[in-house]
This record gives C-alpha cells, structure tokens and sequence, in this order.
C-alpha cells in the first residue's frame, strides 16, 4: 500500500529526463553580494514557493519535521551550491526546481504524512537542484562568501515563514487554508514546468 502513495512522486521524478526548458530560474545578471544573495530567493517565485512549502509540510508534519526539514533543505542546498561552483553537470536543473514545486505542494496539499525519513530525502533531493541553481551563480559575485550568506538566511527565513503558516493547522480554518496554499504552490509549479 505505501508503494502505491510513492508512484507519483516518482512518475514526477522520471519527468526530470525529459528534456524541457522550465525557465523556473529566472537569470537576473551577475551576482555581487550579500543584498543580492539575500533577495535572490525572494524574487524568483519558483524558489519562493519550494522554499514556503518545505515549512508548511514541516509544519503539518510536526515535531521533530517541524525543524529538521527546514534545516536539512539549507545543508543540502549548500552541497548542491557547491556542485555548481565546482560546474559539476546535474541535468535537468529547472525542470528540478519546477518539480520541487509541484511534489511539495501536493505533499501540502493532500495532508501527506510520509515516514520522516522519506519526507528528508524528498526535502534533500529538490535541495540539490535549488542549491545548484545559486551555486553556478556564486562565481560570479563580488564576495562569493556573503553571496552564500544571503541566500542561505533568505531561504531560512522563507522556511520559518511557511512554518508559521503551516501551525494554522491547530485552529478550525487552518487546514483548509494550508491545504490551498499547496494546491497554489502545486500550480505554480505546474505553470514553472509547462510555460
């Protein structure tokens, strides 16, 4: 039975081999430092949304994934940076990043309560494509080092604001609310993807 939960997640994964152009990250020039690292994420919505996401399924999920999943996404996501600073080919990046959108907000949107070991490998495998996307513009800056730094607390950030959002579970309308705001990110995700 857990095996049938799993075939879309991994039908979405088999996508990723299709070549497709997903223009989930948008290039917005040359990276300097640490303002532009810090806006990054907050202003490509593919990232937004992954990034919100992984703190509302923290969020439903509870205790300890309340946490380990928005600290396991950075630590992956720096190994994935570090793979693009070192120009290490991972294919399909954008159709990873617009993947990671629409598996998280379905996971978000369906209430999906995996095992936590499951939810941190989902979590670490869409972290590798993110991370890679900032790293292969992280040779570019001025100061690679707070390039980094901005980034990683802008994710943070977008992490605890999704986990804020997420604890509206406990109240009678929140649920519904989480669950839309999946669903949302699932679209976007979808949009990412297709067009």
């Amino acid at each position: 039975m857990q095996n049938t939960r799993l075939t879309p997640f991994f039908g979405l994964m088999i996508l990723m081999l299709i070549p497709a152009s997903a223009h989930a990250h948008q290039e917005v020039g040359a990276a300097s430092g640490f303002i532009s690292g810090f806006l990054h994420p907050l202003s490509g919505l593919d990232h937004l949304v992954a990034m919100v996401a992984v703190g509302l399924w923290g969020g439903i999920l509870g205790k300890p994934a309340v946490w380990l999943l928005p600290v396991t996404f950075p630590m992956v996501m720096a190994f994935g940076g570090m793979l693009g600073v070192q120009d290490v080919p991972i294919p399909g990046i954008e159709t990873g990043i617009a993947i990671s959108g629409i598996v998280l907000g379905l996971m978000v949107l369906l209430y999906a309560k995996p095992p936590l070991w499951i939810a941190a490998i989902i979590i670490g495998f869409f972290a590798i494509f993110h991370g890679h996307a900032h790293g292969t513009e992280l040779p570019e800056a001025a100061s690679p080092l707070s390039y980094a730094a901005g980034f990683v607390i802008s994710t943070g950030l977008l992490h605890v604001t999704g986990i804020i959002i997420g604890l509206l579970i406990h109240v009678p309308w929140g649920k519904k609310l989480v669950q839309g705001l999946g669903g949302v990110i699932a679209l976007i995700g979808f949009y990412f993807l297709f067009f």
